[in-house]
């Protein structure tokens, strides 16, 4: 095989892994840095790579939510107040990261896009999931009646507050989907709610970051780069549908503590790899 071709299966292996770790609880750039890293995977823009070919796993998403996506935009237009509210927590929600991605981006991925970044946030963001977890039913049909169950009665204060969790994710290994979800059952949504909450924030969140990337370093991206971004987006945009559907069921049923381990699992065997 020639170099390019190499090249190009490596960008679709990392869409793969994008795909089904951009909506667990597991972080998908501490992925994709740690894979990346394993497989000398070498981009000219590679953090550019990284945040676009997430356009492709957040597609899968908002293909799978589209009646409901469609119920939002014709509820707003119509001046419905239970979807003007949605959309109204959507806003509040997605501002934090807006304007310190704005703001502050850039330092922050030349201070922490690292792998020993990622195994301490790995490891910290699986203790923080242990111990909410522990905190509450394992079942979510055992939630207690207090609790927010659908996603239009979320407030305002609690969109603000997943909203301001959600600025986390942008260090490595922290995870968007599970900082958020987090700081949802934190702040008193049900488990399955927190994570459609999640899904949907993600749309304008991602989407943004992608554009802004794309925007900003067009005029460094060269056709192999661009190729590769083509390759990962198809990839990611493929796995992510099997997966997005597969953890709505499985939160209906179970806690997120399987991820806790998983992520602490992963953080100490890539730490003791690169202590040796």
């Amino acid at each position: 095989m020639t170099e390019q071709t190499i090249y190009l299966l490596k960008a679709f292996f990392l869409g793969i892994i994008e795909g089904l770790t951009e909506f667990l609880p597991i972080s998908s750039t501490g992925h994709l840095i740690l894979i990346g890293d394993w497989i000398n995977f070498e981009s000219n823009e590679a953090k550019v790579f990284e945040v676009v070919i997430q356009l492709g796993a957040i597609l899968a998403v908002m293909w799978i939510f589209r009646e409901r996506i469609f119920q939002l935009v014709r509820g707003s237009v119509r001046l419905d107040p239970v979807e003007l509210a949605f959309t109204r927590n959507l806003l509040i929600a997605f501002l934090p990261a807006a304007i310190v991605g704005v703001l502050f981006i850039k330092a922050i991925k030349a201070l922490f896009f690292h792998p020993g970044v990622v195994v301490v946030t790995l490891v910290l963001g699986g203790l923080i999931m242990l111990w909410v977890e522990r905190r509450r039913p394992a079942n979510s049909a055992d939630a207690p009646l207090n609790q927010v169950q659908t996603l239009e009665n979320i407030t305002w204060k609690q969109a603000l507050i997943v909203g301001c969790a959600q600025c986390l994710a942008m260090i490595p290994g922290t995870s968007r989907s599970g900082a958020t979800i987090i700081a949802g059952m934190l702040s008193g949504i049900q488990r399955k709610t927190a994570t459609e909450f999640s899904f949907f924030l993600a749309m304008p969140t991602m989407l943004a970051a992608a554009g802004y990337d794309l925007f900003k370093h067009a005029d460094l991206l060269t056709q192999q780069d661009m190729l590769a971004i083509t390759a990962g987006f198809v990839s990611a945009f493929l796995s992510a549908l099997i997966v997005v559907r597969a953890i709505l069921v499985f939160v209906s049923r179970h806690t997120y503590r399987a991820f806790g381990w998983y992520r602490i699992a992963l953080g100490l065997v890539v730490g003791v790899w690169l202590w040796i």
